[in-house]
């Protein structure tokens, strides 16, 4: 019998979240250096305790007890302006579901848990980078692609 679970991350589960953001990378990335996953499993932890329940909500979906999807929700605090009138914003990251449990629904379920909790703590909006198989999920649940006037643009310290 298949037991599934919805929920917020909470501390207890930090070492999940640092498997789970560990895969996420793995696969985004085309894979990792053993080096940095071996930074990554020093270095998390200690961002997930400083962060989560903060400015970082995570959501699991786990089947059994075992995590199987993830989402996080990362809040700043930005300076009000017309289009921004109480100065909050969301970046959703790490929307990840393990390979084999992939086409079950479960990614949906944690973005509209993350969305609707979103709303109720007052965020102005939440941007997110889609890719190729995450953009149709994005679409239904109502996100839109933004053509503003001014230009996405970074600059790159890592070279």
């Amino acid at each position: 019998m298949i037991f599934l679970e919805f929920r917020r991350a909470c501390h207890g589960d930090i070492s999940v979240l640092v498997e789970m953001r560990i895969l996420y990378s793995i696969e985004t990335y085309g894979g990792i250096s053993e080096a940095f996953e071996n930074r990554m499993r020093t270095e998390l932890p200690s961002y997930f305790e400083r962060h989560l329940g903060k400015d970082l909500f995570a959501y699991l979906a786990l089947e059994n007890g075992e995590a199987v999807s993830s989402a996080m929700l990362l809040v700043e605090e930005k300076p009000i302006n017309p289009a921004l009138p109480d100065g909050r914003t969301g970046v959703v990251l790490n929307v990840f579901t393990k390979p084999e449990h992939r086409r079950k629904g479960l990614a949906r379920r944690l973005m509209e848990m993350l969305i609707s909790e979103a709303g109720e703590a007052g965020i102005d909006y939440i941007e997110l980078k889609a890719t190729e198989s995450g953009y149709p999920l994005y679409k239904k649940l109502g996100f839109d692609e933004k053509n503003h006037k001014n230009i996405y643009m970074t600059y790159n310290f890592i070279r």
